[in-house]
């Protein structure tokens, strides 16, 4: 029994994290703004003409002719600020957030330990980090049929397949972004872990995010492109062919592993060491 109770008491700290975080107000707002993305593209698609071919964002254009490419596209035009924006205020929030209302203080006291704390406060991150561009999907997905036919999709590499297998495509570029996140997420944290203002940590990680993709676009800069981030967040083409490419998939793992072990070290090593009652 004494063995065990450690992991117990891990997985109810998770389980109330977990709770706390989606039943906050501003959790559903934030997931309620992304599943607006899907919508609004599928309404401004349905109420136009027509939409010329290479125009706007990619599968655009295809959106007419099969509903399920509305999922697609409103992932891919909330990878480069609407879901590192979510994504930094949620993960900015994980220590500042209960430093700020002086609650850290009771979270430590408890058993648990700081090291356990600041894995559950992580391992909340990472939950938002899957159910963002989960929602974008469903909800695209959602709208796509409702207003668009459904049938079978042509890939990228020419091949087609059903609906249902398109599907699962679609699942499979949402799990792509949200290992996309993962290494912000580990950014979020250790600014969190900076600093008692949550605004402030948000704001970094917000700002780390866009300063990451305009180093990335700079030639200038190509040298640095592998070891940024965001390098490799709209590398999900690949599972848009037959057979799914996976080499992309475990490369953005990889890297982006990499920034959980730097930043997360650099997390644990800030926080064991915080003074919480200053």
């Amino acid at each position: 029994m004494r063995r065990t109770r450690p992991r117990t008491q891990g997985l109810r700290l998770l389980g109330s994290e977990l709770g706390v975080l989606f039943r906050r107000r501003r959790t559903w707002a934030m997931l309620l703004a992304l599943a607006a993305i899907p919508v609004l593209i599928a309404v401004a698609v349905r109420l136009s003409s027509a939409v010329p071919a290479g125009r706007g964002p990619a599968f655009l254009d295809r959106i007419s002719q099969n509903g399920l490419f509305v999922g697609v596209t409103a992932m891919l035009v909330a990878v480069p600020l609407f879901l590192p924006l979510t994504i930094g205020v949620v993960a900015g929030d994980t220590l500042a957030g209960e430093a700020g209302l002086g609650t850290l203080r009771y979270l430590l006291a408890a058993p648990a330990g700081r090291g356990r704390l600041l894995a559950v406060k992580y391992a909340g991150a990472v939950a938002f980090a899957v159910v963002a561009p989960l929602t974008v999907a469903v909800v695209g997905a959602g709208i796509g049929a409702a207003l668009f036919p459904v049938g079978p999709v042509t890939l990228l590499s020419g091949d087609t397949i059903g609906a249902a297998d398109a599907v699962v495509r679609l699942l499979l570029i949402a799990a792509y972004l949200a290992v996309s996140l993962v290494g912000l997420s580990a950014v979020g944290l250790f600014m969190s872990s900076l600093t008692d203002v949550p605004v402030g940590a948000m704001a970094a990680t917000v700002v780390l995010a866009v300063v990451a993709q305009v180093a990335d676009a700079l030639p200038q800069l190509e040298w640095l492109h592998p070891w940024l981030f965001t390098h490799r967040w709209l590398d999900f083409a690949d599972l848009l062919r037959q057979p799914v490419v996976w080499e992309s998939f475990a490369a953005n793992a990889l890297l982006q592993g990499g920034y959980l072990a730097v930043f997360g070290t650099l997390a644990y090593a800030k926080f064991t060491t915080k003074d919480v009652l200053s």
